[in-house]
């Protein structure tokens, strides 16, 4: 298990999950995740052996856009690994990455916060010959005791802000470092100041089914323009897409995605608001907090794919892991047999052999073929394997 320092900021050393001198004993990989994940202080403190080139280095860009073919000159016979850092500023050395491969035998980790430039300029990705992997923000089993839920809810995962002694200032920098570098640097839209509103309004529509028409008309931009400016934010790995599951028979399901950004800190910011304990709000980044937890795993671990539930008649799941683990979130301390409603609906469709309540009760309680159950007990749980 390889080890990471909070880059930025004083903090205690917090295992990530990622063993990338492991990974790269395998294969070539590409390493993908939002800024501020943590990827580059990952690979100096796990790989600082290994040839680096960092395309956020003026010099560095400069010398390999003018001349690509440089890395295969500078290359001796001992450096098996090398790592190119921010690969999507200068997607065309992947040509050359695809020769070393091949001629050398040289693995590569070509590290970036988004794909979208590399598949639109049409380079040539390596294909089978990189895996690709997910840095995500702190998870719950990575920060062990460190880890509290209310600081998570207030202040997010992300390694610098988790433990910054100004969080909302280091959040609200995030949000002008996000447009300014990965929308209007990368040239995904040419207009920064209409994407500006949209990222505002589409974080009011965070854990919720997107009502596209309304969110063009609050953001003041064509409809046809926030369908692109949602696949920028999914390209850019700021934020998830939940599927709905369509599987069900005894009751309608609805077709529609629901949409999470990756940090519950960066939603509560650009919605311009706090997740305070008994708002409704809480419960949305509770809900936020768990899709984080669930979209990590799944990328880290398992593979499994991740849906929601909603019929037509208004009921709804939270979350379905694969075809076996239906999960129903309650920000409550008292979770009621209304709140339970959801879980024995779809629980009638007899697939799925667990219906968990994640709640913040204190203790884990069964009624039925319902379990409620404390977050931490689900976390620990998850994390230990129990629900493959």
């Amino acid at each position: 298990m390889s080890t990471s320092l909070t880059a930025g900021h004083p903090g205690p050393v917090v295992p990530r999950r990622l063993d990338l001198p492991a990974l790269l004993a395998k294969k070539s990989h590409f390493l993908l995740g939002p800024r501020q994940t943590g990827k580059t202080f990952l690979i100096r403190h796990t790989l600082p052996e290994v040839r680096l080139y960092d395309l956020l280095d003026s010099g560095t860009y400069l010398a390999l856009s003018q001349h690509p073919g440089r890395i295969a000159q500078e290359l001796t016979s001992r450096d098996r690994t090398v790592v190119i850092d921010e690969i999507q500023r200068l997607p065309e050395l992947l040509n050359e990455v695809h020769r070393l491969i091949e001629e050398r035998g040289v693995r590569f980790l070509l590290t970036g916060s988004s794909a979208r430039r590399l598949r639109s300029k049409g380079v040539n990705l390596p294909g089978g010959r990189a895996r690709t992997k997910y840095l995500h923000p702190f998870t719950f089993r990575e920060l062990g005791s460190h880890f509290h839920l209310g600081r998570a809810l207030e202040r997010g995962l992300l390694p610098p802000v988790y433990f910054s002694d100004d969080p909302r200032a280091d959040l609200e920098a995030y949000a002008g470092t996000y447009l300014h570098q990965e929308v209007v640097a990368e040239g995904a839209t040419r207009n920064a100041f209409a994407f500006s509103r949209f990222l505002r309004v589409a974080a009011m529509s965070n854990g919720a089914i997107v009502n596209f028409t309304n969110v063009a008309n609050d953001a003041q931009v064509p409809r046809t323009t926030v369908y692109e400016y949602f696949e920028i934010l999914k390209d850019t790995l700021v934020l998830h897409e939940l599927p709905a599951w369509r599987k069900s028979r005894k009751r309608k399901p609805l077709a529609s995605s629901k949409y999470y950004f990756f940090d519950v800190g960066v939603a509560a910011t650009l919605q311009g608001r706090q997740f305070r304990p008994g708002t409704p709000e809480y419960g949305e980044a509770l809900e936020t907090y768990l899709m984080h937890e669930l979209v990590s795993w799944r990328d880290y671990v398992s593979g499994e794919p991740l849906a929601y539930w909603r019929s037509t008649s208004g009921f709804e799941v939270d979350f379905l892991v694969g075809d076996h683990t239906a999960v129903e979130v309650k920000a409550k301390a008292n979770v009621s047999a209304a709140d339970l409603k959801p879980l024995r609906a779809i629980g009638e469709e007899g697939v799925f052999k667990r219906l968990l309540c994640v709640c913040l009760e204190p203790r884990p309680r069964r009624l039925g073929a319902l379990t409620v159950l404390p977050l931490a007990h689900f976390l620990e749980a998850l994390w230990g394997g129990e629900y493959h």
